[in-house]
C-alpha cells in the first residue's frame, strides 16, 4: 500500500503544483506510515520530486500523451495506483486535474473530495477539510471508499522541501484509440508570462483603468512582483483584455498568495472567484465599493497616482534588501 500522487509537467518540466501536491502526500503518506509513489508523464528530469519526499517515480513516456487526454491520463493513472495497491491518490486542483478527477474516481471506484485545504483530520475514518459555497465555508468530508482522491487547493498547503533519493521506474500502458476520443487541435501558450494557475501574487485590474491603453502600469507593478497579470469580466468582455486573464465565478478561479485589485469594484462573481486567496489589497478611489468588504488592506485614492507610487516603493524596497 503506498499513496500515489500525480506530478503535473508541461513540456517536459514539473509545474510548481507537481512540487506542492508531493509535499502533501508526503505528509499524508508519513501520518499512514507507507510510502509515496508519483506518477509523471512524459516529464524529463523526475530527480527534482525527490526534495518532496517521493520515494518511487513512475515513468511514464508516450509521444500520444504529449498533449492532455483526460481518459488517457486517468488509464495511466488508474493502472499505477492498482499497480501500487494504492489507498490515497493526491491531485492538484488545476484545469485538468479537474477534468481528471471524476474519470479517476470511476476507474477506481473512489470518493473524491475537491478543494481540500489541509491535511487529513483523521485517516481512520479518512476525514478531510474543504471549502465550499465557493469558498464562503468548510466542510469536514468523511470518504468512506477503500480507494480516496484528493484534490488538493491551490497554494494551501506550499512547499515543504525534504532529503531523500527516489527510485525511477519505468511504467508502460497500453492505448487504444477509445482512449483519445477528444483530441488536442491547437494550443496557445502566453510563454512570456506568468500564468494565472500558477501565481503566487496576482495583480488585476478593471475598468477603474478607463482603458487599454493605461495597462502598462499594471504590467510593470506586476513585473516588479514577480506577478500574473488578471482582469474582471467587464473588461475581457470590452476586449481590452485576453478572456484569458478574466477571473472570477465565470473565470479563472484564484487561489494566490497575494490579490491585488485594482479598479474593482467587487461584484459578487469576481469575489466568489478571488476568494481563496490568502491576502486581498484593494486599490479604488470610491469608498464605499463593495471589495472593500472583502478586503485584507484597502487603500481608497486614485489608482493612476497610487499604483506607480507603490511600485516605486517596492521596487527601492527590493533594491536595498536584495
Amino acid at each position: 500500500m503506498s499513496v500515489l500522487v500525480y506530478t503535473e509537467s508541461e513540456n517536459g518540466a514539473f509545474k510548481k503544483t507537481a512540487f506542492e501536491v508531493a509535499s502533501y502526500a508526503k505528509a499524508v503518506a508519513e501520518m499512514m506510515g507507507t510510502t509515496l509513489t508519483a506518477v509523471a508523464i512524459n516529464a524529463s528530469d523526475v530527480t527534482a520530486l525527490s526534495n518532496y519526499g517521493v520515494d518511487k517515480v513512475l515513468q511514464v513516456s508516450n509521444d500520444t500523451l504529449n498533449d492532455f487526454s483526460g481518459a488517457a491520463y486517468a488509464k495511466a493513472i488508474a493502472a499505477a495506483a492498482k499497480a501500487e495497491n494504492t489507498e490515497v491518490v493526491v491531485l492538484s486542483q488545476s484545469a485538468d486535474a479537474k477534468y481528471l478527477a471524476p474519470l479517476l474516481a470511476v476507474a477506481l471506484e473512489a470518493g473524491y473530495a475537491s478543494n481540500v485545504v489541509a491535511l487529513p483530520e483523521s485517516t481512520a475514518p479518512f476525514k478531510v477539510k474543504r471549502t465550499a459555497f465557493t469558498n464562503k465555508a468548510f466542510s469536514l468530508t468523511e470518504i468512506n471508499t477503500a480507494v480516496k482522491i484528493v484534490g488538493l487547493g491551490k497554494n494551501a498547503f506550499g512547499l515543504k522541501e525534504t532529503s531523500g533519493a527516489a527510485t525511477a521506474e519505468t511504467f508502460d500502458v497500453s492505448f487504444d484509440d477509445a482512449d483519445f476520443g477528444v483530441k488536442v487541435q491547437s494550443v496557445d501558450r502566453a510563454t512570456d508570462k506568468v500564468s494565472i494557475a500558477d501565481a503566487e501574487i496576482v495583480v488585476s485590474a478593471g475598468r477603474g483603468m478607463k482603458g487599454p491603453e493605461n495597462w502598462g502600469m499594471i504590467e510593470d507593478l506586476a513585473e516588479t512582483l514577480g506577478a500574473a497579470t488578471a482582469c474582471s469580466k467587464p473588461v475581457s468582455d470590452l476586449g481590452w483584455r485576453p478572456h484569458g486573464e478574466h477571473v472570477g465565478q465565470t473565470g479563472k478561479p484564484v487561489a494566490s498568495n497575494l490579490y491585488i485589485a485594482i479598479g474593482i469594484s467587487g461584484a459578487i462573481q469576481h469575489l466568489a472567484g478571488i476568494n481563496a486567496s490568502k491576502v486581498k489589497v484593494v486599490i479604488n478611489n470610491d469608498p464605499e465599493a463593495p471589495f472593500f468588504k472583502a478586503a485584507d488592506y484597502g487603500i481608497v485614492g486614485d489608482a493612476f497616482e497610487v499604483v506607480p507610487e507603490l511600485n516605486d516603493k517596492l521596487k527601492t524596497f527590493m533594491a536595498e534588501n536584495a
